[in-house]
């Protein structure tokens, strides 16, 4: 994994959020680029991912991995144009996939924040693997720039 230019990264504490994060951890989720509206996450090859259909070579990735990685990294791109992203909160209220091939090998999602508002934010994402495109997902997140209060 690299980061950009200068490590442009909006939040460096991307790496314990996915570790302490039991899934995400299990998932081995990478972060290769994070900022200014814009993610990319990669997962490397697992077969504990594939569905076990017998084909030559890996089998396609569960459609359930790929939505987390949809769902994951448009995520990481809103939290890129907050303020203080380790203090801020966001939740998924839509999200959207559309499978286009089965997914293979190595995965690599690329999200970019369409709109961002005091409230709401939405982005597309592209998840790519061996065969090419496989995926392409559109989330709405509600977004709490100050936290979640206990009210």
């Amino acid at each position: 994994m690299t980061d950009g230019p200068d490590d442009p990264s909006a939040w460096p504490e991307w790496d314990s959020f996915v570790q302490s994060h039991g899934y995400l951890s299990w998932l081995d989720i990478g972060v290769d680029y994070l900022e200014d509206g814009r993610a990319v996450l990669v997962i490397e090859q697992n077969e504990d991912f594939e569905n076990p259909i017998g084909t030559e070579g890996p089998d396609p990735v569960h459609g359930g991995i790929v939505a987390t990685l949809i769902d994951t990294s448009s995520a990481f791109a809103l939290r890129s144009t907050f303020e203080n992203p380790s203090e801020s909160h966001l939740t998924t209220t839509d999200l959207n996939v559309s499978y286009l091939r089965p997914a293979t090998g190595d995965l690599r999602a690329e999200a970019e924040v369409l709109r961002v508002g005091g409230s709401t934010g939405v982005t597309d994402v592209t998840v790519t693997g061996d065969d090419g495109e496989a995926a392409v997902g559109r989330t709405t997140y509600r977004l709490f720039r100050d936290g979640i209060d206990s009210d």
